[in-house]
């Protein structure tokens, strides 16, 4: 049936989703897939802003580290530039 044909081409494709390939490298996938869960679930982000909130929180704290590492790279690369 087609509703199988488009489940198997869902799957597929996320594996190749660079979103989820993003998502995946922040290590805030399961957080991500509750927040999907409770939305097919309830049909309502007021009903999920816990799953949402925490998502975000963790988001946020992976740019904070990827940032700070970026700033650290930076700071020694000029350092070897100088000497």
């Amino acid at each position: 049936t087609s509703t199988d044909n488009f489940t198997r081409r869902e799957q597929v494709d996320d594996e190749d989703d660079p979103v989820e390939q993003m998502i995946t490298r922040t290590g805030c996938a399961e957080l991500h897939y509750a927040v999907q869960e409770c939305m097919a679930e309830h049909q309502d982000w007021r009903v999920c802003q816990t799953q949402v909130q925490t998502f975000k929180d963790c988001m946020m704290n992976f740019q904070k580290a990827r940032k700070e590492q970026l700033m650290k790279q930076h700071q020694t690369s000029t350092e070897s530039a100088a000497s």
